[in-house]
């Protein structure tokens, strides 16, 4: 099999699930359980972003939609992977909500991975 737009584009999605997906997990339990943002490398994971600076703080159910965001971009993943149809549509309704954590939480590569996953489903859509 050889890989074409939306093959790469499943990819990016489980890439962005995953990467995102799982630390989210973890922060989302460490600020449960000591309702402090959980710090990596010496910088705050999901807080101090644009969301604090507009007084959304960082909180369990703020949290936990981030993780649910990821969690479907990992069924969009499997959907794409599979060929089909709907996936190509469900990750272009899906991006505003993960737009919308990435800039919030400051999460820079986000926005990146988006961009080049829609550009590919885009490309997938017009091949028809």
């Amino acid at each position: 099999m050889g890989f074409n737009a939306t093959s790469i584009a499943a990819v990016l999605a489980w890439l962005s699930g995953l990467g995102f997906g799982l630390p989210g997990v973890y922060g989302l339990w460490h600020f449960a359980k000591n309702r402090v943002v959980w710090t990596f490398m010496g910088f705050p994971t999901y807080g101090g972003g644009p969301f604090e600076k507009i007084g959304l703080h960082t909180s369990v159910p703020l949290l936990a939609g981030f993780v649910v965001v990821c969690l479907a971009e990992l069924v969009v993943g499997g959907m794409l992977w599979a060929g089909q149809p709907a996936g190509l549509w469900l990750a272009l309704a899906l991006l505003p909500f993960e737009l919308a954590y990435w800039i919030g939480f400051a999460l820079p590569f986000g926005p990146i991975i988006g961009v080049l996953r829609t550009v590919l489903v885009i490309a997938a859509i017009r091949a028809g």
